[in-house]
């Protein structure tokens, strides 16, 4: 496969190298090149004018549902949905069956993915089999490839055991991913709100979120280790975590485009592609959401990409199962908000790349020479059609099937390779 390109006349958006300009960028044996080298001239090229030229997209919060759910997704399909989206690389959540909270489960893994479409970053549980109860051994788990530890899907009740992940995990600078939820006020199906009445499903309220968030910014305040809060799509949850941030609370925090895309009005009509947990909050979180990335109090656009099939989905809200899938969808929804002017190319790849490579201590965010070739290419302005024809995903449980979108990415290329394009 080729892994040396010249890529010609598109716009090089690279923030951690503070460059914003339209140059040419020299891939050679899948690594950036200063362009110095003898037979640069001779090597393929690929006209990206009119595009973006960006470091390869990593997604900090992805389920690729293998081991175990492999009817929903696997490492293969996941990974090249992840490419078609363009991104290089995704950490995978550990709810899988059986859960990765042990070197063989994050072995295993990591060898489904020497051959897949985008790089696999393990994130193994913080406690064993995600019951709650005990710590999984992080030692083993950094040792097999992890790079961070959580328990998504389900929430760490306890607050010592929290609290001693949070230790435990800095000894082996393995990132803890929280999933803020207090189960005893999460018993609904929707936002708790004027939505949920109206359609009468018993509903979720912000604070079943705010106040897990709330205590994970005190463990780590008291403990001054580092924690990183996954999918807020809260405004007290954003100002939690903005006020932590002015006193040196060592958090970060991700959300999704759903978060700042939909409201819980997306609901109505029992749909059941708008069933995600968190669940869509109102326009005035929404709005806060969306502040919370401008100002820089979220450090990350992250999917949260949860396939279901259609045994999960094609039933009555109550019972469906939570979750949407997004890695084919995060660009045209994030470019919009460079449309609209709340945040410019480089806040875009900064969100997309930098902060999360940064945050699981991964390689990649930077187009600097002598870097690995992960590249994506995005075309701004390119309008298509998101219908169920188009989807990579083995599942199809999107909100966004049949929406008009603006900007896509053409090309994904990962160590020089390209692992996705539209327009070669």
């Amino acid at each position: 496969m080729e892994r040396s390109w010249v890529i010609k006349n598109g716009r090089v958006v690279d923030p951690a190298n503070k460059v914003d300009q339209q140059c040419d960028i020299i891939v050679q044996d899948g690594v950036i090149s200063t362009g110095d080298e003898i037979g640069a001239d001779d090597l393929p090229v690929i006209d990206a004018a009119g595009c973006l030229v960006v470091p390869g997209l990593i997604d900090m919060h992805t389920h690729l549902r293998e081991p175990g759910q492999e009817y929903k997704e696997d490492i293969t399909s996941g990974t090249l949905a992840a490419a078609s989206g363009g991104f290089t690389a995704v950490a995978c959540m550990p709810n899988t069956c059986p859960v990765n909270d042990n070197s063989a489960v994050c072995a295993m893994i990591l060898e489904k993915a020497r051959s897949a479409a985008a790089r696999v970053y393990p994130v193994g549980a913080i406690s064993k089999g995600s019951e709650g109860k005990q710590l999984a051994e992080y030692g083993e788990l950094r040792a097999a490839g992890a790079v961070a530890v959580s328990d998504d899907g389900l929430p760490v009740t306890d607050s010592q055991l929290m609290r001693r992940a949070l230790e435990y995990a800095s000894d082996f600078d393995l990132a803890v991913i929280a999933h803020c939820e207090d189960p005893a006020l999460s018993t609904g199906v929707m936002n708790e709100g004027e939505m949920s009445t109206q359609l009468g499903l018993k509903g979720i309220p912000n604070a079943a979120e705010s106040v897990m968030v709330y205590r994970e910014i005190a463990l780590a305040e008291f403990t001054g280790k580092k924690v990183h809060i996954a999918h807020v799509s809260t405004a007290m949850s954003v100002d939690l975590i903005r006020q932590a941030k002015t006193r040196g609370v060592r958090v970060t925090a991700e959300t999704a485009p759903h978060y700042f895309t939909l409201t819980d009005e997306a609901v109505s009509g029992y749909i059941t592609n708008a069933k995600m947990n968190p669940p869509l909050r109102t326009g005035e979180d929404r709005a806060a959401v969306i502040r919370g990335l401008q100002d820089g109090t979220l450090d990350a656009i992250a999917t949260d990409h949860a396939p279901h099939s259609i045994l999960e989905k094609e039933m009555e809200f109550d019972v469906a199962a939570f979750g949407i899938i997004g890695l084919e969808t995060a660009v045209p929804l994030t470019l919009t908000l460079l449309h609209q002017g709340v945040i410019d190319a480089s806040r875009m790849v900064e969100l997309l790349a930098v902060n999360p490579a940064r945050i699981l201590g991964v390689e990649g965010g930077s187009l600097a020479p002598g870097a690995a070739a992960d590249i994506t290419i995005i075309d701004p302005k390119l309008e298509f059609s998101y219908s169920v024809d188009q989807v990579v995903s083995k599942s199809r449980n999107s909100p966004f099937l049949d929406w008009t979108l603006t900007g896509r990415s053409m090309l994904t290329m990962v160590d020089g390779a390209v692992q996705f394009s539209r327009f070669i």
